[in-house]
């Protein structure tokens, strides 16, 4: 992989990442909080794929690409539902 591909991609990991700190900073109402803890999980679902498909060089495989993504996918999602029973209880 070329040092400008992995530039960007370090790049953009850098700018989700101060969007996440961003988004965890802004004041929300109670009620809003899940928007909020949401927004933060979906960012780290894409750093996850930007990992997995530049610096784990898995890109070429459909495969491991589909079947990491899903289970990313049903690891955010528990995360999120855990956070609402949480927050409801």
């Amino acid at each position: 992989m070329s040092a400008r591909l992995l530039f960007d991609a370090w790049l953009t990991l850098v700018l989700l990442s101060v969007g996440t700190a961003v988004i965890s900073m802004l004041a929300v109402s109670d009620e809003d909080r899940w928007v909020t803890a949401a927004a933060v999980l979906g960012l780290a679902g894409f750093k996850a794929r930007l990992i997995h498909e530049s610096y784990l060089g898995l890109r070429q495989s459909r495969f491991w690409t589909r079947l990491f993504d899903g289970v990313i996918a049903l690891f955010l999602a528990l995360a999120f539902a855990l956070y609402l029973l949480g927050t409801r209880v």
